[in-house]
């Protein structure tokens, strides 16, 4: 009798276990994009250094997809996240740079830039929004960085939860011992995934780290001490990396938790690329620029079932395609006004190696101050530029040279134009525009059809001030912390 009590209990658990399978399987995916604040490539074990302790990514990275040539849409925060959240390059936001696109030495400007746009427009359709009419509750955690009056705050476009906040600030930080709001935001996150367990949920984990400035906690602090890498080894920017990668591990922890694990799609990648406190050789510069690393960021993608462990994709993506992925792992198709300028990865997902397109662009018409190594002269991070990646092939378009110096009939000669095999050359090094003419005019061809198809902005209009003696100077006002 007992056995046979015992037999049939199996039987029952084995059924619930079954239905809960089906049940799973027959709901819409939740989808969690966790999106670091200047994570760059190299930043993590998973994507080669030996310096950073990342366990958690490193997991994930095991049980889904890394692809290797991932992008940024833009090289710093704000213009980056309006492509995510718009699902649309530059040219149809207009924001192309943190608060203003005209930084630097004025004097040494020699085109009046496109002005910036500030916030995303109340009137765009947004990823939020489209999830939300498929069906999702939707809800966002931390840096918002898009808007901040009314009509252009999260729940204005398309979030239900609205959790943003600004950066603690070091007295916050002392008071909290919360460093960047990591577990404020993990902890809102995972509350959202307890009260919407029960049906399709899509979170936006958008994290204060690993920006500047630095804050982690004693014991991560001395976790890194003493410690060096190839290419890495700033101990307290390490220790912020390592306590991002432990909220990152307590939100992924709770999913599995909540039995939520093989019906999540997960995706984590950054908003653009590295600091200068984080050196990723081979790679040329830093954030704010368009070489690549300013734009090429690590991208994992967990989704059971679809994804196969442990794999990984050398297609080049950017974080535009995450818009039309998620509609379709969603199973919705968007409004016929809406324009994408991304694709789908779920072919990637599922083990395709190709997407239809043949390009991806980034347009920067404006001026970023704060050389770097690797920039292109020392007086900018970033001047005036429209680059396009073709598949081994890059090419940069400097606006100043294209405009003042001839153009295309002066192309051989103007400095217009760099060009980079990047199979050969990732660190563009060796500028090949005058060695390979066919490239280059075909790139350009490309580019300049790019332009015109988005109402591309390039700035046609001298600078005044060029050349003349800078102001007397007064101190610099001091900026924000996220405007670089």
């Amino acid at each position: 009798m007992k056995y046979k009590n015992y037999t049939l209990a199996l039987l029952a658990c084995l059924m619930l276990s079954l239905g809960v399978q089906a049940q799973n399987k027959a709901r819409k995916p939740n989808i969690v994009l966790i999106f670091i604040d200047d994570m760059g490539w190299k930043d993590a074990g998973f994507t080669g250094s030996d310096f950073y302790q990342t366990p958690h990514l490193n997991a994930l990275a095991k049980q889904g997809m890394v692809f290797t040539n991932a992008y940024a849409a833009a090289g710093n925060c704000a213009p980056s996240r309006a492509c995510l959240i718009s699902g649309n390059y530059t040219p149809r936001h207009g924001i192309y740079a943190v608060y203003n696109s005209k930084r630097g030495p004025v004097e040494k400007m020699r085109l009046e830039p496109i002005p910036n746009t500030n916030a995303l427009a109340p009137n765009m359709y947004t990823l939020a929004e489209g999830l939300r009419d498929a069906g999702y509750k939707t809800a966002m955690f931390g840096k918002w960085h898009l808007g901040g009056k009314e009509g252009t705050l999260p729940k204005d476009q398309g979030f239900d939860v609205d959790g943003s906040f600004e950066p603690p600030s070091q007295e916050e930080f002392e008071q909290n011992n919360d460093p960047k709001g990591i577990y404020k935001i993990t902890n809102g996150a995972i509350q959202f995934m307890e009260e919407n367990k029960n049906r399709p949920f899509f979170i936006y984990v958008s994290h204060h780290a690993t920006h500047m400035a630095i804050q982690a906690r004693d014991e991560m602090y001395a976790k890194m001490k003493g410690k060096k890498g190839t290419y890495q080894s700033h101990e307290k920017y390490g220790a912020m990396n390592a306590q991002m990668d432990d909220g990152v591990g307590l939100l992924l922890k709770k999913m599995k938790d909540l039995g939520l694990e093989e019906n999540t799609l997960v995706i984590f990648t950054s908003d653009n690329g590295a600091l200068p406190q984080s050196p990723a050789d081979p790679l040329r510069g830093f954030k704010g620029m368009y070489y690549e690393g300013g734009i090429r960021v690590p991208f994992i993608a967990r989704w059971p079932g679809v994804i196969k462990p442990g794999t990984q994709n050398e297609t080049p993506i950017i974080n535009v395609d995450l818009f039309p992925t998620f509609l379709d792992a969603a199973g919705f198709t968007k409004p016929k006004a809406k324009t994408l300028d991304g694709e789908s990865l779920v072919k990637l997902f599922k083990g395709g190696n190709a997407l239809q397109r043949s390009s991806i662009f980034w347009h920067f018409p404006g001026y970023l101050d704060k050389p770097d190594p690797g920039s292109r002269d020392n007086d900018f991070r970033a001047r005036p530029v429209t680059t396009i990646r073709k598949g081994d092939w890059k090419l940069h378009l400097f606006h100043e040279e294209w405009v003042l110096d001839g153009g295309q009939s002066k192309i051989a000669s103007n400095n217009s134009v760099e060009l980079y095999n990047l199979r050969q050359d990732i660190g563009e090094k060796n500028n090949l525009a005058s060695k390979q003419p066919a490239k280059r005019d075909e790139l350009v061809a490309d580019l300049l059809k790019w332009v015109k198809a988005t109402d591309a902005k390039i700035p046609q209009e001298k600078n005044p001030l060029f050349g003349q003696a800078p102001a007397p100077g007064g101190k610099k006002k001091k900026q924000k912390e996220d405007e670089d």
